[in-house]
Parts: C-alpha cells; structure tokens; sequence
C-alpha cells in the first residue's frame, strides 16, 4: 500500500467534510450569531464532542488500532473476528450506561463544565436541555469510532474519512429546513447532532459487510484482547487527548469572560481544525495501524522512517498553513462567518483567538505524529507522564494570560502546551532509540522555511486592508479568498520545486 496515496484518500475525503463544515458555521453564524442561544449550544455540544475525542477517536481507536493489528497477524480470522464481537458487546453496553447517567446528571454536568452560565437562569436551562439531546452522540459516534478502525485497520480509509460529512449534513438541513419549527429555533443544532450521529452509524455498516466483520452483539465477555484494550485506554485518555481537556477548561475560563467569548473561541478553533484535519488527523489514521505491523514484524528500521516521513510531511505542510492562518485571519473570519447576527466586533474577537491557536498548529499536528510512536509499541506510561506535565503547564499559563489577553489568552496558552507536549514526545522517542532521523534535516528545514517567508510575503502584501473584508459583498470576499489562497499556495509550492523537492520523494510503501 503506497502511504502517501493513502494520505491523499483521507485527507480528500476529509477536505469534503470540512469544507461542509464552514458551509455549517457559516449558516449558524448568519442565523444564531456570537450570543446566548450559541453559547449553550457550543458548550452543550462540547461536552459529548470531548467525550467522542477522549474516549472514541483519542483512547479507543490508540488502544484498539495496535491490538487488533496484532490479532490479525497472529489469530487469524477466526480470533480477530471473537475480539470484534466482544470489543463491540462490551463497548455498546458500557457507552449507553453513560450516556443515561449524562442525560440524567445534565444540570452538574453543566453547572462543572460551565459555571459561569449559573448567572443567567435562561441561558444555563437551555444549555441543559440541549446536552440532554446532544449527549447520545457519544454511543453513536463512539460506535462508528470502533467501525473506523477496522476499516482502517484492513486499509479501507475512505469510508470512515467521508462519514463526517453526514453530521454537517445533518446540521446543514437542520437550520436551513427545520429551524422555523423549534422554539426556540437554537435547539434545532440539538437535533441535528442527534441524527447525525445515527446517519454516521449506520453508514459504517455496509463497509464492515464488505469485509466481512460487522460485529455481533452477545454478553460482553472481558477475554485477554478486551482487558489489554482497556487497561491501555486508561492512560491513554490522558495521553492522546490533552487538548482537548485543555479546551474544556478554556470553557470553564471563558464561561466567565464576557458573553461571546465561547463562540469566539469556538469559531477560531474551527479554523484550526481544518489543517489539523487534513494533515494531523489524516497522518495519525494512516501511520498508526503501518507502525504497529512494522512493531509486530519486528522492524525498527521501518519504524523510525515511517515516523521521518510523517514529521517530514508536518513540517512541509503545517508550518505554512500556521502562517496562512495568523496572516489571512481577518479575511478567512469576514468571508466564512461575517453575515446576519455576526458583527464586525465578533470578526475581530475571532481573529485574535485565532492568531493565538496558530501559533501551536505545528505542535497540534506533530502530537497526532508522535503519540501514535509510542501507542502502536503500547507504551502508555510514558506519554502520560508528558501529558500530565502538559496540563499543569497549560492551565499556569491559562492563569498568567487570561488577564492581559482574555480569551485569546487561552488560545495561546494551548497552543503553547501542544509545542510542549510535542517536543517531549519527540525527545522521548529520541532518547529511547525509537526514532532515527534520516539524513538531510538542516537542508529540508531551510528550504521549507525559504519558501514559507516568500509565501508569507505575497500574503501579507496581497491580502490588502481589514476594512475590505468588512465592507465587500459576500461572494466578492469568497473569490478574493480563493484567489490569495491558490495564489498563496503556488507561490510555496512552486518555490519547493525549485529548491529541489519532488512529490516522488515522499512516496513511501507500508508493508
């Protein structure tokens, strides 16, 4: 299997799913603006969507991926197929468990993750009926979690990369069709959640027929495979998701800041997620089950060059959409969400959040690189060492920035806790003797950063004034985006070229 093709199929699938994800926060951005009704809903939806991150796609998938790698390169069908079933019995029954206990306790859930919102009787009462309906996503996505690392597993990455896409569906029909029916109309982004996590389930399954390995529920039976994963997933909450419960806190910190400061935050955040996606996401889904086949056969060597070509790539890929990100802030926020109740005050209160986020891109991508070195060895203990030192080194700098620069304090502060957490797992690996770095560092470093300051430069220069952004008509700033960004985009990579790179360079075969 050619990787860098493979690369390419996730991240394709994937740049659909984001791109319908702006079209969806666009149009809860025009409809329901940076005020009370959205700031219940991101908080309510955060709250399942940490879990799905922590649990599902963060502990789960890190823990399941290399065990059931190895139970089908060493028990065969027979075997792989006895894990799924229990893996599948036993996570069915556990996720609905909590998701009764996350309806029944929604007022504390909210009271803890939101305390701020206590203060306002009609805001903190809508966020608790919209965590009521938006916490079975959890069963739901956790479930399509377990059927994306099976498919990934047997090398079927477009399957689960494109089910994303159905949930901004889900939201995308929801606000345009159903809004006008909700009282009040906010609550229909509840529903939308809802019935997207079943479309993406149930979409799942005629991908797991092909292969024969849709899972069949029985009594959950706590065998060897199933207690490896779990005694794995512990920790590993901890290690892979540091983030995310570093957003969470942001949540609570910003529950006291001025109303909007949670939309902003979540708007910026957003952004993000659109390289992290493509790049971070994609690199961790296709890296981790060839690391553990490369652990499993016993070969470090290939081990060490898969983790140089995914740094590589992050490197070539992250550090100039950091930079695109900090410079293109104002016209990426007027464009995307600068319509109907989003004023010019929210477009600037975004911009500082996300200029802030930029600054840890690098770290944020080369984390989802790292981790999965450490997870496909099922080596635990050490990244959760890292990440708890992390945390505590993030919420320090939560409480020195808040004060002077309020919530873009606190997109700071995590992305300079994801440069932490990314330059100890880099050093771990390194003293450990995992990780080799090819030859030819100092020269592919250089040359990347030649090219990202003359990219820069043409975006500095050619994005023109703030007030623009503000002012132009909708579809006059979407193609004066497109335009610095395709010719953004050229400029870097036309400038590899001529330093040297060639795509055929990062082609690499797993085993």
């Amino acid at each position: 299997m050619n990787l860098l093709r493979a690369l390419a199929t996730v991240s394709s699938m994937t740049l659909i799913s984001r791109i319908l994800g702006f079209l969806r926060d666009a149009i809860i951005a025009r409809m329901f603006g940076a005020g009370l009704a959205s700031d219940a809903f991101f908080v309510a939806f955060r709250i399942p969507n940490l879990l799905r991150r922590l649990f599902a796609e963060g502990a789960f998938s890190q823990a399941f991926v290399p065990v059931l790698a190895e139970y089908r390169s060493r028990e065969g069908e027979q075997g792989t197929r006895l894990l799924v079933d229990h893996v599948a019995s036993t996570l069915a029954l556990a996720l609905f468990a909590v998701t009764l206990l996350g309806v029944a306790f929604a007022p504390y859930i909210v009271y803890v993750s939101a305390p701020g919102f206590a203060a306002d009787p009609g805001k903190f009462q809508l966020t608790v009926s919209m965590l009521r309906i938006t916490f079975p996503y959890i069963l739901f996505i956790s479930l399509v979690s377990f059927a994306g690392g099976i498919l990934n597993t047997w090398s079927r990455f477009a399957v689960p990369a494109l089910t994303p896409t159905l949930l901004n569906l889900a939201f995308i029909g929801g606000a345009l069709l159903a809004a006008p029916y909700f009282d009040p109309p906010a609550l229909v982004l509840a529903w939308s959640v809802f019935a997207g996590g079943v479309l993406q389930l149930v979409f799942q399954v005629p991908a797991l027929a092909r292969i024969g390995m849709v899972p069949k529920l029985r009594w959950p039976k706590l065998d060897a495979g199933v207690r490896r994963i779990l005694i794995l997933m512990g920790p590993a909450v901890v290690g892979v998701s540091i983030a995310q419960i570093s957003l969470l806190i942001n949540t609570i910190f910003a529950s006291y800041l001025q109303t909007g400061s949670v939309s902003w935050l979540y708007y910026a955040d957003r952004l993000m997620e659109f390289p992290t996606g493509l790049l971070g996401v994609a690199l961790g889904t296709v890296l981790l089950p060839s690391l553990s086949k490369s652990h499993f056969a016993g070969d470090s060597r290939e081990y060490s060059r898969l983790l140089d070509w995914g740094l590589r790539l992050t490197l070539m890929l992250a550090l100039p959409a950091a930079a695109a990100l900090a410079l293109l802030a104002v016209p990426l926020v007027a464009t995307l969400f600068h319509y109907g109740a989003f004023a010019e005050r929210d477009v600037w209160m975004t911009r500082n959040a996300l200029m802030a986020y930029s600054i840890g891109l690098l770290g944020l991508i080369m984390v989802k690189v790292l981790a999965p070195g450490y997870y496909a060895r099922q080596n635990i203990a050490t990244p959760v060492r890292i990440a708890i030192f992390t945390l505590f080194a993030t919420q320090l700098m939560n409480a020195a920035l808040i004060v002077p620069l309020a919530h873009a304090g606190l997109a700071l502060a995590i992305s300079l806790g994801a440069c932490m957490n990314a330059g100890l797992l880099y050093r771990g690996l390194r003293t450990r003797g995992v990780y080799h770095p090819e030859p030819g560092w100092g020269s592919f470093i250089a040359r990347v950063l030649v090219a990202v300051a003359v990219m820069s430069c043409l975006l500095w220069f050619g994005s023109g004034p703030a007030a623009w952004w503000l002012a132009a008509p909708a579809w006059t700033k979407a193609g004066g985006l497109c335009a610095i960004v395709a010719a953004g985009t050229a400029t870097y990579f036309g400038c590899l070229a001529l330093l040297g790179f060639r795509l055929s360079d990062f082609s690499r075969k797993s085993l």
